[in-house]
């Protein structure tokens, strides 16, 4: 991947959200989306750990409780701005003429799909170019806690759910321990650091 360049402003989003999430995931991931006005300047990707069968039907109750576009990720297709995306398998961000697209791989050498750590390794490299806030929520495992400590140390913004709120609290343990910097919130919280973000 090349390094993002200032031209990369141009034909990106000016801030993109990144969310993770495994086990009890959905419910809270329906919550924050209920909750976000309208979207301006700015892309949200969520990672949430299921059987990609289910996925599309996941990205439509997210659609039909939305103010802005969500769709599922595709091989190729362009990350533009105010819209609101559901990986699938290994999906990452590449730079190509200055625009931000989704490669999309599916591997079964990979426990997860999607694979948070993939997707949030991959936006590292645009760290300052872009504003980003990065939020680990409920789940099983460590998946993300690898790419959000990276991003951490880019100097991206790090949520992780409290003991309290997260559902099954191994992933939000593990980035509690494991991630510099990282903001404890519980699930309102997070929705609000979210909301504030965005405008």
């Amino acid at each position: 991947m090349t390094n993002c360049t200032l031209s990369l402003k141009l034909s990106a989003p000016s801030k993109i959200v990144l969310i993770g999430a495994s086990t009890g995931g959905p419910g809270q991931i329906e919550k924050i989306i209920k909750s976000l006005p309208q979207l301006s300047d700015i892309s949200i990707i969520i990672a949430q750990h299921m059987i990609d069968v289910f996925l599309p039907s996941f990205a439509k109750r997210l659609k039909n409780i939305s103010v802005n576009p969500v769709s599922m990720v595709t091989d190729g297709l362009n990350l533009d701005t105010n819209h609101i995306y559901i990986s699938n398998g290994l999906t990452s961000i590449a730079e190509k003429s200055s625009q931000l697209y989704f490669n999309i791989q599916v591997s079964d050498e990979h426990q997860y799909n999607p694979d948070i750590n993939t997707l949030f390794n991959s936006l590292v490299p645009f760290s300052n170019n872009i504003v980003m806030l990065s939020v680990i929520l409920t789940g099983i495992g460590d998946d993300g806690i690898n790419g959000c400590k990276q991003l951490s140390i880019n100097g991206v913004r790090c949520i992780t759910e409290s003991e309290k709120s997260a559902i099954v609290d191994g992933m939000p343990f593990r980035a509690r321990e494991d991630v510099p910097n990282i903001e404890v919130s519980d699930i309102n919280e997070i929705i609000n650091s979210i909301k504030e973000f965005c405008n």
